[in-house]
């Protein structure tokens, strides 16, 4: 028993690192400085891998501060800009949950909400001191978009995180912080219909060995890129036997993520679905189903547009990634997509016109964000709704999409775990 103490003793280097866990939206993760990190990113895993606890493949993360779920085994790593439209830099890390590994593909919009409350807790931002609020401009290196970030801030100059603002997956209210994503279309392939343009497609899904005992099928997508590249999936064009009837049965989970793998293939993010399955981060999928109307507590917000299952990592979301929501607001922007089609059907099922934009002229102080006109669209999702605040310029491309969220700082202080000397 000595002997392989001494062996791990020699093995393993133990390793503080300062951070910020903070719960950004409805995910939760570490904040770090860049600076606290080795200087190439691709050195960054053993460290991130090990202080969340996903060493030894454990998929509960007992060993270190991850939550055991996707939305709680999450990194922003954050710096202050040299860019001159840009105030912050941050890069996004999704840790696995029960693999040893990491995925820097896309982003995470919750994690955005707390990069500007971060940024200005430590420092690397400091408001006037007349300032009751402040736009800070977010560049993220995942995608090479900009997010405008909006904050309260106290009289001492620091973020105000006590508030009256609710966001449905998190029972406590906080300080409202709006996200407004600027032209995000084409994040990672440069296109916002990437497969050829298409706004809808018939996608064949060779179901292979997660649904070993099926035959091939089709299914009607929008393969689309906005925020983070999503796969929206008809639900219409399922059948009911292959659909199932629990949303969190596994053979559901791996129905849709076999729709994914296809669509990642057919947008060319992955070069066959072998590789799209090692690649759970990207593009994400979502469930689509015509509006129900029927949300407890959210007549006061209006009539959803639409209702979206999100995915996450394979499983479902438990409410709906703030990029998923800048997704589909863009997507019920442009007639044609399966989301307009399904929001038109809810639309005619329960007696009510389909939305339209506003036609009237942003406000002085969001001209940059809103050069034209704009709409707002609700989203419906297992937790209540979201809403969307769709800019569209003056040719009738979306400008920007704003969605907001609340953000807490819960522990602050060092980290501490083990890496290989190899690593190192």
């Amino acid at each position: 028993m000595a002997t392989e103490l001494v062996t791990k003793t020699r093995r393993l280097r133990r390793q503080a690192l300062p951070c910020v866990l903070m719960r950004a939206g409805t995910s939760k993760g570490i904040f770090l400085h860049q600076k606290d990190l080795p200087t190439k990113e691709i050195d960054w895993a053993p460290h991130l891998v090990s202080a969340l606890g996903s060493r030894g493949n454990d998929p509960r993360q007992i060993d270190g501060v991850g939550g055991g779920t996707s939305t709680t085994s999450k990194v922003a790593v954050v710096r202050r800009s040299q860019r001159p439209d840009a105030d912050i830099e941050w890069t996004f890390v999704q840790v696995a949950v029960g693999k040893e590994s990491v995925d820097f593909t896309g982003t995470c919009g919750n994690m955005t909400a707390g990069v500007a409350p971060f940024a200005i807790q430590e420092g690397l931002i400091k408001p006037r001191p007349e300032q009751t609020k402040i736009d800070i401009r977010i560049y993220n290196t995942n995608t090479n978009r900009i997010v405008i970030e909006t904050v309260t801030v106290d009289g001492s100059g620091d973020y105000e995180e006590d508030g009256n603002f609710i966001i449905p997956g998190v029972k406590t209210p906080g300080s409202e912080v709006k996200c407004r994503f600027v032209n995000p279309m084409g994040s990672m392939t440069g296109k916002l219909f990437p497969s050829e343009d298409q706004q809808q497609q018939t996608l064949r899904v060779q179901p292979g060995p997660l649904m070993p005992s099926h035959e091939p099928f089709d299914v009607r997508v929008t393969l689309i890129d906005s925020a983070n590249p999503f796969v929206l999936i008809d639900t219409t064009s399922i059948s009911a036997t292959l659909l199932g009837t629990n949303p969190s049965d596994s053979h559901r989970n791996d129905l849709v993520e076999s729709i994914r793998r296809a669509g990642a293939v057919a947008m060319g993010l992955a070069t066959d679905v072998e590789a799209a399955g090692r690649t759970r981060g990207t593009p994400k999928a979502a469930l689509v189903y015509p509006p129900t109307f029927t949300q407890v507590g959210d007549s006061n917000k209006g009539r959803p547009d639409i209702r979206i299952q999100a995915y996450s990592m394979g499983l479902p979301h438990p409410s709906l990634q703030l990029t998923g929501a800048v997704t589909i607001g863009v997507a019920l922007s442009y007639p044609g997509t399966i989301v307009a089609d399904l929001s038109a059907m809810g639309s005619i099922m329960h007696g009510a016109l389909p939305p339209t934009p506003e036609q009237s002229p942003p406000p002085e102080d969001r001209k940059e964000a809103h050069p034209g006109c704009g709409r707002d669209v609700l989203i419906e999702h297992s937790q209540g709704t979201i809403k969307v605040d769709v800019a569209m310029d003056n040719a009738g491309e979306v400008a920007s999409c704003a969605v907001s969220r609340t953000a807490r700082r819960l522990f602050e202080g060092k980290v501490r775990y083990y890496v290989q000397e190899d690593e190192l």
